[in-house]
């Protein structure tokens, strides 16, 4: 996955920048290796079956994949992920479920929306349009999201607020929008009508940002695809310790 030379760094980017080991894995589809926060490992069960790992704690052997949805499935129906998988596992006696790309896509989806509800515990989030745009124009907003249904208006007025809070008037700079769905998010959350959402810590939100981008990338969920203003990839924050695009691209994985 590439970072853009005007985009903040990642935080495996600013660790391997202050010398620090970041872990890094190769995709069994593409063979490109990437920062293993990055990619999504498949996990081989005792039974012998494969199984989505998203948040890599599974016991037991296991393989990394840095592609899009479609192109997990391609690569499904032509058996290559079958070969690559028998490859860095060193055994071919296993089995793949049809469905993985679904079940690699709920299981990402549920580890965002579980890391918002931690930060929100933690009173890191903020949600409800005057608290957020009150803390976007103090410039104490570090990540800015809307639901996929947050009305326009309502996600470019707080935008706005966030620009002025940052000093950055005249950027374009936008709030990222998750792939769910305010009812989905005001669920999860525990919270009524979670429509727009602020982190306010920027460790915060480096860890959403980080389930997000996978989510997001697994998906293809993206400027066309939401028919939105924001881009996962586009809006870089000022500051070294604020949060900017998640970097895109292929990514990669070893056998682990």
């Amino acid at each position: 996955m590439r970072t853009p030379h005007n985009d903040q760094l990642s935080e495996p980017d600013r660790a391997g920048r202050r010398g620090q080991h970041v872990p890094e894995r190769r995709c069994v589809i593409t063979g490109e290796v990437s920062p293993a926060e990055r990619l999504v490992r498949l996990a081989l069960s005792p039974d012998g079956d494969i199984a989505p790992d998203v948040l890599g704690k599974a016991p037991g052997r296991g393989a990394w994949i840095g592609v899009d949805r479609a192109t997990l499935e391609a690569a499904q129906a032509k058996g290559k992920l079958k070969g690559g998988l028998a490859r860095a596992l060193q055994d071919s006696n296993f089995t793949i479920p049809d469905d993985l790309g679904a079940r690699i896509e709920a299981q990402l989806a549920r580890a965002t929306l579980d890391r918002l509800g931690l930060e929100s515990r933690s009173g890191t989030l903020l949600s409800g349009n005057e608290k957020i745009e009150t803390a976007a124009r103090k410039g104490q907003v570090r990540l800015l999201l809307h639901a996929s249904d947050a009305g326009e208006d309502g996600r470019k007025k707080l935008a706005q607020a966030w620009r002025v809070g940052e000093d950055a008037e005249g950027s374009g700079r936008e709030g990222l929008v998750l792939p769910v769905d305010r009812s989905t998010l005001s669920m999860a959350l525990g919270r009524e009508n979670a429509v727009h959402l602020a982190l306010t810590d920027a460790r915060a939100a480096a860890r959403v940002l980080a389930h997000l981008s996978r989510w997001q990338f697994f998906t293809g969920w993206s400027r066309d695809a939401a028919n939105r203003d924001s881009d996962p990839h586009a809006p870089p924050l000022a500051g070294e310790d604020k949060i900017g695009a998640a970097p895109t691209g292929s990514a990669a994985s070893d056998a682990f």
